[in-house]
């Protein structure tokens, strides 16, 4: 069975920073970039968006993409700002205290248990 993103950010310690309101969402894998062109060219509407940018244009392409969340790591700080934008916008970011990497294989592997 597929799990929602307030299951998964709860099972992986993903602290919630906007889009509380939107727990229901399926993510169905994830997309690793910090160029934001390249996320728009590849990534799929569904995916977490894995990334260290955390200025405002992320919730501009989290929406359009439809993603189901971003997931900032690396314990960057978002400003206030840009999370209340994408509260409006219904964006879901979560903040993990890892880097990339060990986000992606986490993810990984709890997705692929989820199935």
């Amino acid at each position: 069975m597929k799990t929602n993103l307030k299951k998964l950010a709860a099972d992986l310690n993903f602290e919630p920073l906007s889009g509380i309101n939107l727990p229901d969402r399926i993510p169905q894998s994830a997309y690793v970039s910090d160029l934001l062109s390249d996320v728009i060219g590849k990534a799929q509407p569904g995916m977490l968006w894995i990334t260290s940018q955390v200025h405002k244009n992320i919730v501009a392409v989290a929406s359009l993409k439809e993603l189901s969340a971003i997931i900032v790591v690396n314990e960057r700080e978002i400003d206030d700002e840009v999370v209340k934008h994408a509260d409006e916008e219904g964006v879901v970011i979560l903040s993990s205290h890892l880097p990339a990497f060990e986000t992606a294989g986490k993810l990984y592997v709890y997705l692929n248990q989820a199935e």
